[in-house]
This record gives structure tokens, C-alpha cells and sequence, in this order.
């Protein structure tokens, strides 16, 4: 658990849950807990991603995977361990936040990452590989489900915990989802550009495995068009908050699109 939960990595979904949660007048130890369940969740997915019975990688973060390090019995226990301890930890840890709160985050949460977020995208995604009539719109659900529902939920956990309003709730929501999806379409655009050393990771790996990409659909240059549009559209969400507070998700959003790896 430790391996692959302290390996570095760039935070952003618990830096992004941090944000919303001052964006909305909360403060950063309010969000703490939640800001950590969410990248214990988003390293058990990487290292189930990496396992042979899905993406079959050897390197994250700049290290061998999970599964190499310590075999694929105790990666798959690590991830689940990682998964459970996460529900614990926002349980258990968040302070001062109402119990009504904490219940609506963790079924957030949880709904971010089921049956209706990343496994539905996972396994969409498992299904498409190799099929020549994937389109846009299935790609889109794709990246929805799999990258954009567990950074929707880092954010809209951080406005909840922060004690906003539905309405600052949804908008934030939005914002999310439009930085989620834009997440997905750099990634697919540096899995083409740029070498392992620079990404940390197999680069090229979605050509070997025949997946659908922004690329692949719609080439380099529109591609990147997309990410500059979801960028702009992101950012408008925010148009209505005080410009000082969220000048961080700003940032954060222009990292995401101008990311080098």
C-alpha cells in the first residue's frame, strides 16, 4: 500500500478536492481526509490498471509496478485494502463537518467509482480494445467514466466537506467534468508524443493495444483544439466565485491542459 501510495505522482485529485473545499469558504484540514481517500482510490486504480488481466504494465510513476514489486496476489490486496481504508479514513477523520455531510461525501465517493464511474468506464474501455467502430461518443464515455468521475468526485467531495451550496455544488461539479475529460485528452495526446522516460509510464501503450484515443479519432492538432475548448469551458464554470479563491483550480486547470507528462 505504501509503495505505490507514496511514489510521488502529481496530487491532483486531492489537491483539486482541497481547492473546492476553500473555494466554497471551508478551510484545508476540513478536506484533508477526503483529499487523501481520493488518491488512495486513485492508486488502487492504477495498480489494478497495471495488472496482466488488464493493462499488463511494468511501470508508474517512474517505478515498476505494484504486481512486479511484490507479485500479482498481494497487488490486487493492496489495491483493495487501499480501497476500503480510504471510507475509513473520511469516516473516521473528518472534523467539523456535519454528520449529514460526511454521509452525502461518502456516497459520492462511492458512486464515483462504481458500477456508474470508473469501472463502468474500465470496462467499456477493456471492451472497445481492437474494435474499429469505436466513436467519439463512446470514447467520450470512456474518459467520462474512467478519468473524469474520480476528479468530479475529489472536487465535489472538497465543496461538500467546505459546506457549499447545491448550487456552487453542481457548477463545481461541471467545472470537474470538463477538467476530467480535458485530463484524459492530454493523456492521450503525450501517450503519442512523448517518450517513457519523459512520462514516467509505457508510452505508446494505447497504440500497442489498439485503443480508441483522441488521436486516433480525430488526429493531433484537433485534438488538441478539444483540450483548449474544455479548458475555456472548465474555467467559465468558476466565472461566478470570488476570482481570488479560485484562482487555484485556474492553475490547476491550466496544468492539466499544458501538462508535459
Amino acid at each position: 500500500m505504501r509503495y505505490s501510495l507514496l511514489a510521488g505522482g502529481k496530487r491532483v485529485r486531492p489537491i483539486l478536492c482541497i481547492a473546492a473545499c476553500e473555494l466554497v469558504g471551508g478551510r484545508e484540514e476540513t478536506a484533508m481526509p477526503a483529499a487523501c481517500a481520493v488518491e488512495m482510490i486513485h492508486t488502487m486504480s492504477l495498480i489494478h490498471d497495471d495488472l496482466p488481466c488488464m493493462d499488463n504494465d511494468d511501470l508508474r510513476r517512474g517505478k515498476p509496478t505494484n504486481h512486479k514489486v511484490f507479485g500479482e496476489d498481494v497487488a490486487v490486496l493492496a489495491g483493495d485494502a487501499l480501497l476500503a481504508f480510504s471510507f475509513e479514513h473520511v469516516a473516521v477523520s473528518t472534523v467539523g463537518v456535519s454528520p449529514t455531510r460526511i454521509i452525502r461525501a461518502v456516497a459520492e465517493l462511492a458512486k464515483s467509482i462504481g458500477a456508474e464511474g470508473v469501472v463502468a468506464g474500465q470496462v467499456v474501455d477493456i471492451d472497445s480494445e481492437g474494435l474499429s467502430d469505436v466513436g467519439l461518443e463512446k470514447l467520450e464515455f470512456i474518459h467520462l467514466h474512467k478519468t473524469a468521475a474520480l476528479l468530479e468526485g475529489a472536487v465535489v467531495l472538497g465543496a461538500i466537506m467546505g459546506g457549499g451550496s447545491d448550487e456552487e455544488i453542481e457548477k463545481l461539479r461541471k467545472f470537474a467534468r470538463c477538467i476530467g475529460l480535458l485530463f484524459q485528452v492530454v493523456d492521450d495526446i503525450l501517450d503519442v508524443t512523448k517518450s517513457s522516460e519523459e512520462l514516467g509510464k509505457t508510452a505508446g501503450k494505447d497504440l500497442v493495444a489498439d485503443k480508441v484515443t483522441y488521436p486516433k479519432l480525430v488526429g493531433i492538432e484537433k485534438s488538441r483544439e478539444f483540450a483548449r475548448k474544455l479548458n475555456k469551458d472548465a474555467r467559465d464554470q468558476l466565472a461566478g466565485f470570488d476570482p481570488d479563491k479560485a484562482a487555484p483550480l485556474i492553475a490547476l486547470a491550466n496544468y492539466i491542459a499544458y501538462r508535459e507528462n
